[in-house]
């Protein structure tokens, strides 16, 4: 098993559990690792038969743009369902981190992963 790397995907959307929350947009900055086999796509340079992480990219970004959410952990569930679906994807780890929520940490957020990790039994 291989894995396509997404880090520090930064994308704006309205999320928050506070009325204020709910009138702008905030950051949020996503890491992902997605289970594919790149073994084909390397034989033949052929992006078609490897995950697109420009086209996942622009779905997450889309994705962002679309929905509003009270929690990290709503927007987590969803979009790790969105992606899963619409690319494929087996297993994936997300991460979503909201950058400035807690002023004394960097950023806080959640982990998930969903699906089955190929190799694993």
């Amino acid at each position: 098993m291989d894995l396509v790397l997404i880090e520090s995907l930064a994308v704006d959307t309205v999320i928050g559990v506070y009325d204020w929350e709910r009138t702008i947009t905030q950051r949020l900055v996503l890491d992902l690792e997605l289970a594919t086999d790149i073994r084909p796509a390397a034989a033949d340079d052929d992006i078609t038969q490897t995950l697109d992480y420009a086209a996942i990219s622009t779905r997450i970004q889309a994705f962002a743009a679309e929905h509003d959410v009270a929690l990290v952990e709503t927007f987590a569930e969803r979009l790790a369902e969105v992606l899963r679906e619409e690319f494929a994807i087996a297993w994936l780890r997300l991460t979503v981190r909201k950058p400035g929520a807690v002023l004394a940490a960097a950023a806080v957020g959640v982990s998930i992963e969903r699906g089955v990790r190929p190799g694993v039994a």
